[in-house]
């Protein structure tokens, strides 16, 4: 097996814009300005990154919530003006940045390994595979608790556009499809992804294109490869990088998808080599081809 199944020594098979000055050591995080095409980048180097066309900045990290344990998660929500932070000391807290306590402490079953939020809608995906819902307009409650269709550790979670379901993303190279309504279920399904023959890579990243909404993922293969749902089909799958793909995201309209190759830690510091382990951040601009559902044949009609 080679070094996370990479076989190509190109390190921009995809040919995709490099960013360029990223951070020092691997991303963590990417996220574009809901308006504009910022890009900010969380790090391993405790350091911030934003990328405007040619212009970059770089700062330290502020304190701003505070948990028991690491936070793994979090995500800010413009509907209700906070910041919600997941953590590994098993809770949600809900953050009015002007205060310094958290406006709302939630509980969770287990520790939180991912989350996804589209207002109403939020997701939390915890240590024990249950994936925990929640209806913001009632948020101190759960609104419901369901067991991920996947047998192995949650990795990652995106809510469906229109906040009827969510995919979610395992350390196995499996992707669910659930949806929230009972009596949608028989369009539930799995499916796999990021794998070479016998070898199995996590699914680190999953992003919903924001006009046509079908999706990318993104795994620890080096590789990201766009989906639809509905028709059950992938819809491009892009050459692999010679690393991990630990993260991605869409801009606000979906004419550019950021992705970072870097070294993931999930073989630990052991592993890590600093001489070849360097840290890469892409733009890929997607062609329609690429992130646009293909039409479906037309159904007969009954005369």
């Amino acid at each position: 097996m080679s070094a996370f199944g990479a076989t190509s020594t190109n390190l921009n098979p995809n040919r995709s814009t490099e960013v360029l000055q990223p951070p020092t050591d691997s991303v963590s995080s990417l996220s574009f300005s809901p308006k504009a095409n910022f890009l900010v980048a969380t790090s391993w180097d405790n350091q911030l990154t934003w990328c405007m066309l040619c212009q970059l900045f770089v700062g330290t990290m502020l304190g701003v919530a505070m948990h028991d344990a690491p936070v793994k998660e979090l995500a800010w929500i413009p509907e209700m003006n906070l910041l919600v932070t997941g953590s590994l000391d098993k809770t949600l807290r809900y953050w009015d940045l002007r205060q310094q306590n958290p406006t709302w402490v939630q509980q969770l079953p287990e520790r939180c390994y991912a989350l996804t939020v589209r207002h109403p809608l939020m997701v939390v995906g915890t240590a024990d595979r249950n994936l925990v819902v929640f209806n913001l307009q009632n948020p101190q409650a759960e609104f419901k608790r369901v067991v991920s269709p996947l047998k192995y550790q949650t990795r990652c979670l995106a809510a469906f556009p229109d906040q009827q379901g969510f995919l979610v993303g395992s350390i196995e190279g499996r992707v669910g499809v659930h949806h929230l309504d009972d009596s949608q279920s028989s369009k539930n399904f799995t499916f796999k992804c990021h794998r070479d023959g016998n070898d199995i890579y996590s699914v680190n990243s999953l992003n919903f294109h924001p006009i046509h909404h079908t999706f990318a993922t993104a795994g620890s293969d080096g590789a990201f490869n766009f989906w639809d749902k509905d028709s059950k089909q992938r819809l491009k799958a892009m050459q692999r990088c010679n690393q991990p793909i630990p993260c991605s995201t869409f801009n606000n309209d979906g004419s550019i998808f950021a992705y970072a190759v870097c070294y993931d830690w999930s073989k630990g510091a052991e592993n890590h080599n600093p001489s070849t382990a360097k840290t890469y951040i892409y733009l890929h601009l997607p062609q329609d081809a690429e992130v646009k559902a293909k039409p479906r044949a037309a159904t007969g009609s009954r005369k």
